[in-house]
């Protein structure tokens, strides 16, 4: 992480400066700024070089320099690594097992990472690799609100497979889906009043 010009490093007529308190002081020479600088036994820290006159702070330099490479090592983790997860069919998968898979397929693209789909034929399976490509046709139209191909059917020897990325609004689908399914359960809960016989007359 480059560091900010301080002191004696700073290199502008003027600066705009900003006291140890965080308050304006406005524009006064460099000379002056370090002046107050050392009284306050504090360093003249140039934090906004690109403007005319830089914007300099009076701080300690170190514990500044501490915080701001803490803040950048948490952003840095907050970054996603996008991950490719792979889950894998056969090519007579059953219903169940299928919506399992799928199911964990949606977590894996709701958590930003891709999925490689892959079908495996065994033995004489090899002779209707037809049933592969209609599982992964199958995932492609499930999955086509959330995620988007990123790869075609590529068959190699006994595998089948595609991969898929999950949509850039994803979050959003997904939130929208969970909230007409809970107002859904919310309207099924309503309990109808029971229906009434009317009186005859006699």
């Amino acid at each position: 992480m480059p560091k900010e010009r301080i002191n004696h490093q700073i290199t502008a007529d003027k600066v705009r400066l900003i006291g140890s308190d965080g308050k304006q002081v406005g524009v006064v020479s460099l000379r002056e700024a370090l002046r107050r600088a050392e009284e306050a036994e504090l360093d003249l820290v140039e934090i906004s070089p690109n403007i005319d006159p830089p914007v300099c702070r009076i701080l300690d330099f170190s514990k500044y320099y501490f915080q701001k490479e803490k803040k950048a090592k948490e952003a840095k983790k907050k970054q996603h690594e996008v991950e490719v997860k792979e889950i894998k069919f056969g090519p007579n998968t059953e219903e169940h097992d299928y919506n399992f898979k799928k199911n964990n397929a949606i977590k894996f693209l709701k958590q930003h990472n891709k999925v490689k789909f892959t079908v495996r034929f065994r033995g004489r399976q090899m002779a209707h690799k037809e049933l592969g490509y209609r599982v992964l046709d199958k995932l492609k139209e499930d999955l086509a609100h959330i995620a988007d191909v990123d790869q075609e059917p590529v068959a190699d020897r006994n595998l089948l497979s595609i991969v898929v990325s999950p949509k850039k609004d994803i979050d959003r689908i997904l939130g929208k889906e969970n909230k007409a399914e809970a107002a859904t359960v919310t309207a099924d809960e309503v309990v109808q009043p029971e229906a009434t016989t009317p009186a005859q007359d006699e």
